[in-house]
């Protein structure tokens, strides 16, 4: 198609443990004598480990990639760390070159896979400039109109004329992604760069990489930050283990990515019991078993999708196989990197009755109410957690995603609720000379 300016075909890329390539002919010979002498290598970094057995023998760190990319889309990579991610940016951006598969790209490419890529730290920020819009194929007039945009947005004004070398990461970072999103280029690739920056700066970027997709650019975009994804890339593709296992809507590929990673986390997702005795996992004899875990509506209706005005109804449905002393029940609703946001146990209530305690064998179900006007504008992740203390210190997780549509308060909505919590607080506004802390709600 005419506007298709990335096509990957039939992509795979193959290593080798233990062959030597450190960028230079000098270190590769340098490695080889120490090997052939039996001496450690030289240049093993400290977070390299040898695997006995391995030494030899063949990967795939990408398989079967297939991928079609138009002008002007946001398009951002997840996995996990080794899913591939920055080998298929480093194909992209011609640093390596594929084992099978055809890539072919529309235009130029500008890539920023690491803190000071394509930096040569002898020269001054200013030097380095110029030398990347060279490397682009950019005039030196044409980088000149550019500079002061690019100075200007990079924040090192003061530092210009000196070499990059004396930089500190952040202003590398900076510098870098600002020569990379101000050069002309028709695609721009991004790896996880970014987190060296401070937050007002990754929100500069982000904000400026929505402006150049909009002008036509198209961007790919590797990043651990799921909320950074979501609001950048309406597109996201998602990498397991070299191959690509999901490629549609951000928040549903996300969803399904955050879902299995909290699994791999240690929060199983499975409706059978997931019982774990002292960091050990028993399935031979449970106590417990879950049934069902469902997001209900106040009319009993399950669902996944609630406004901000109506309660959530958890309902937890289990089975007790045999007699279960002091249960605990635990909600707890986490955002997309599994931090806690809201948290409730049974035994908060201060009406529970003590046949929480203890159950005999048979099937019970537990409900909690998370009360309206509560969530702003978000997706959501609720995990159950059941725990038998006395019996045999079972905890038993299930996770479950919802999304909340914020409804405004009084017939007023706010723009600007993309928050976790929106509750609807108490306000008062009075003179300041009728004001009498004592009596504040009077």
């Amino acid at each position: 198609m005419a506007d298709e300016v990335v096509r990957i075909e039939n992509l795979a890329k193959q290593y080798r443990y233990g062959v030597i390539s450190h960028g230079t002919l000098y270190k590769d010979l340098q490695s080889w004598w120490a090997r052939f002498r039996g001496r450690e290598d030289p240049n093993l970094r400290i977070t390299d480990e040898a695997v006995p057995g391995l030494e030899g023998e063949r990967f795939w760190a990408l398989q079967d990639i297939n991928l079609e990319i138009k002008r002007g889309e946001r398009v951002g990579i997840i996995g996990r760390n080794g899913a591939g991610k920055s080998t298929l940016l480093k194909i992209l951006s011609r640093v390596t070159t594929p084992t099978k598969g055809l890539v072919k790209l529309k235009g130029r490419v500008t890539s920023l896979l690491e803190v000071g890529t394509g930096f040569h730290p002898e020269q001054t920020g200013r030097e380095n400039i110029f030398l990347n819009g060279a490397i682009l194929g950019m005039s030196r007039e044409e980088t000149r109109r550019k500079l002061d945009e690019i100075v200007v947005f990079a924040g090192v004004e003061r530092f210009l004329d000196t070499p990059v070398k004396r930089y500190s990461s952040g202003m590398y970072v900076r510098l870098a992604f600002a020569v990379a999103a101000y050069l002309d280029s028709e695609i721009l690739v991004v790896d996880e760069v970014l987190a060296v920056g401070d937050a007002e700066f990754q929100r500069k970027c982000l904000g400026k990489m929505k402006d150049v997709a909009g002008q036509g650019r198209t961007i790919l975009f590797v990043s651990h930050n799921m909320s950074a994804i979501r609001n950048l890339c309406p597109r996201v593709v998602l990498l397991s283990n070299g191959r690509l296992v999901m490629d549609g809507d951000s928040s549903h590929t996300v969803a399904h990515y955050l879902s299995q990673n909290l699994v791999e986390g240690g929060v199983a997702d499975s409706v059978e019991l997931e019982a774990r005795m002292e960091g050990q996992i028993n399935r031979r004899n449970p106590s417990i078993r879950f049934r069902e875990i469902a997001l209900l509506d106040e009319f009993g209706t399950q669902k996944s999708l609630f406004n901000s005005d109506e309660d959530i109804i958890v309902s937890i449905t289990f089975e007790c196989l045999r007699r279960v002393q002091n249960l605990h029940i635990l909600v707890d609703i986490v955002d997309e990197d599994n931090a806690s946001i809201l948290s409730s146990y049974n035994v908060d209530d201060p009406n529970v009755t003590t046949n929480f305690y203890e159950l005999n064998p048979g099937g019970y179900k537990a409900f909690c109410t998370l009360p309206k006007n509560t969530f702003g504008e978000r997706n959501f992740f609720l995990t159950v957690c059941l725990i038998s203390l006395k019996t045999e210190h079972v905890t038993v997780k299930k996770i479950l995603e919802f999304e909340v549509k914020f409804q405004g308060y009084n017939d007023n909505y706010c723009i600007g609720n993309d928050v976790f919590v929106r509750p609807q607080l108490k306000w008062k506004m009075q003179p300041i000379d009728s004001v009498h802390v004592n009596n504040y709600w009077e």
